[in-house]
């Protein structure tokens, strides 16, 4: 099919025309593992909604995935409902607890070793994936909790085959695995780590899954359950003493409350994104990078700017190294520090940032802009923090039911294992979210400098989730998200390109190799090896990239993609038919599944 490339009717029907697109409207999950779609799809075939199909996935993914993804961490799940055309966020992030303080994690005044001090309660944050999936059921789901925590609790108790993800992350875990006698009972029994194949039996989480499906989510916000948690985050590490114990507290848990947010909205070539809005910088990071290439002619092969050419990857680095420096300095929880959101994202400000972007030479390492001309509600200018290593562990997937409701959900225990401390006799990992933090207080009255994510008593940490919908004449498009890290922004950033600018099909989109910075300084990551990723990157294309002195790729002449960035889930809305279809991510063991219901429905489940 021809099409101009930037015509957006041929480009919607380019994107979207796929010969294995479904005949008639039907349910899509799109999930990283197959056993937690088949619960989702249960879900859709007994008449659920998305948001019902989201809470039976989100279950069952702390049974197969309990490493990246469970009751014990957070996350942020974006609605949209197909009948008032709302689209809402439902955050679930964790939150310090209320003897938190800015200089915890450096009590010394210098910080902690990172390892040492994820592995300990103190980085344990107040979990609020619980609160978060009960709330969005109980506003726009059609059933019980305790329907849809039915496939975890018989995953858990019957068990499931070990793939090779979880055996890889078992067998380097960095410890996490192993230090706690709980969390070793469960993944290296007898101190023999579980490998692929092996069958999988979690008796105490099917307890506690059982337990909540009876009793509700008070049941692990206050009573014996709350206390078990509060007592495990008290575990430290011995070269750490009582500087590494949990803060939180059973009234901590009590008191957790959801946010229903406003998704923040973007726009790129006549198409808009909804996202995450603070207190993740994915939203506002994503549009800012796409924003400051609109002025690039991305997708004309003719000037050069095809799929994966020099001058591509090399203006994207450019964005991404623009974007992450104004990350790093203007963006945590909003609710604690106002974040400049209108100055970030306004075109005059982006225009001073685009301009810094040469396409024949490679920029010093940038310096954060200053949005605030463009901002009269903020006047603090606070300053770039060093941030730590997040992990690439974390999980998303999405879903369409037959009605067009959509769920994009990406949710997370922070590093691969969490704390890796297993709650006693409740079988489930806490997270270390609160890593996400900054090690160092950055608040400086006299310099006007808030610390924009310092620790602070309910602050949500920064996250880098960026759950998304992409919108065409305000009639949703597609999903998706990816986990990954920081990285998480540039997988969306990298689809979304390639669906708009390169005329790609879904599957195409996630399939192509990824480029990512997360850095003012510039350190280059891609992936390539892979026999799906393609078009790769040629070597000539790294070297060109070498030559005008971005690092990261290694010496002339070498491959230097070897990566493996995200792993995106997603579904998509064919606006000219009506059908629906997904695409999953071969870099996990993204699986989709098509779902026409078993019952008779009525027209809108809402």
């Amino acid at each position: 099919m021809s099409f101009c490339s930037h015509c957006l009717r041929c480009l919607v029907l380019f994107v979207l025309s796929s010969s294995a697109l479904a005949a008639a409207p039907q349910g899509v999950v799109a999930v990283s593992h197959p056993a937690a779609a088949a619960a989702g799809a249960r879900m859709l075939a007994q008449g659920g909604n998305a948001i019902d199909a989201a809470a039976a996935v989100q279950f069952a993914l702390n049974v197969v995935e309990p490493q990246s993804s469970g009751i014990g961490g957070g996350g942020f799940m974006l609605i949209h409902l197909a009948k008032t055309g709302q689209t809402v966020i439902v955050d679930s992030r964790e939150q310090a607890p209320a003897a938190a303080r800015a200089d915890m994690f450096a009590p010394d005044g210098l910080p902690m070793p990172f390892l040492l001090a994820s592995t300990s309660g103190l980085a344990v944050g107040v979990p609020g994936t619980l609160r978060g999936v009960d709330t969005a059921l109980r506003r726009w789901g059609t059933m019980k909790l305790a329907v849809t925590m039915a496939p975890a609790i018989e995953l858990a108790e019957r068990g499931f085959r070990v793939n090779r993800f979880m055996a890889e992350d078992i067998a380097h875990d960095g410890g996490r695995t192993q230090l706690q006698p709980e969390t070793a009972a469960t993944f290296r029994p007898d101190g023999v780590p579980l490998v692929e194949g092996d069958w999988l039996v979690q008796r105490d989480l099917a307890k506690t899954l059982k337990l909540i499906a009876a009793k509700g989510p008070n049941v692990f916000y206050r009573g014996p359950m709350a206390r078990a948690i509060v007592k495990a985050q008290q575990r430290t590490r011995d070269e750490m003493g009582t500087a590494g114990k949990g803060r939180m507290t059973l009234a901590d848990l009590a008191n957790y409350q959801v946010a229903i947010r406003k998704p923040l909205m973007g726009h790129y070539r006549g198409w808009t994104l909804a996202g995450m809005p603070p207190p993740s910088s994915g939203g506002l990071t994503t549009v800012q990078m796409l924003n400051l290439l609109e002025r690039f002619p991305l997708g004309d092969t003719k000037q050069g700017y095809g799929f994966g050419s020099p001058k591509t990857l090399h203006v994207m680095i450019e964005a991404m190294r623009l974007a992450f420096a104004d990350r790093a300095v203007w963006i945590g929880d909003d609710d604690a520090v106002p974040v400049p959101q209108t100055g970030l994202l306004h075109p005059d400000y982006l225009a001073t940032r685009s301009a810094l972007i040469n396409p024949d030479s490679r920029m010093v390492t940038p310096q954060a802009g200053n949005p605030l001309p463009w901002d009269s509600s903020i006047t603090a200018k606070p300053k770039a923090t060093r941030t730590h290593q997040e992990s690439p562990h974390t999980t998303h997937f999405s879903i369409v039911d037959r009605w067009g409701n959509v769920v994009s959900y990406t949710s997370t225990i922070e590093t691969t294992w969490g704390s890796g401390i297993t709650v006693p006799g409740y079988g489930f990992l806490l997270n270390n979210e609160l890593t996400d933090f900054n090690f160092m207080p950055t608040v400086d009255v006299a310099a006007g400098n808030p610390g924009a994510n310092d620790v602070a008593p309910a602050k949500r940490p920064r996250s880098s989730m960026a759950p998304t919908l992409l919108l065409k004449d305000g009639k949703p498009v597609a999903a998706f998200g990816s986990p990954g890290g920081a990285t998480i922004i540039n997988s969306v950033f990298n689809v979304t390109l390639n669906l708009i600018d390169h005329g790609m099909t879904l599957q195409q989109a996630i399939n192509a190799p990824r480029l990512s910075v997360t850095h003012a300084a510039g350190q280059v990551s891609c992936e390539g090896g892979a026999p799906f990723m393609q078009p790769a990157f040629s070597v000539a294309t790294q070297d060109a990239l070498r030559t005008l002195g971005h690092i990261g790729l290694g010496e002339m002449g070498t491959e230097g993609c070897e990566q493996k960035i995200g792993s995106v889930q997603a579904v998509v809305m064919d606006l000219a038919t009506g059908t629906y279809n997904g695409a999953a991510d071969p870099r996990r063991e993204g699986t989709v599944i098509w779902v026409k219901p078993a019952v008779a429905l009525p027209n809108w489940p809402l």
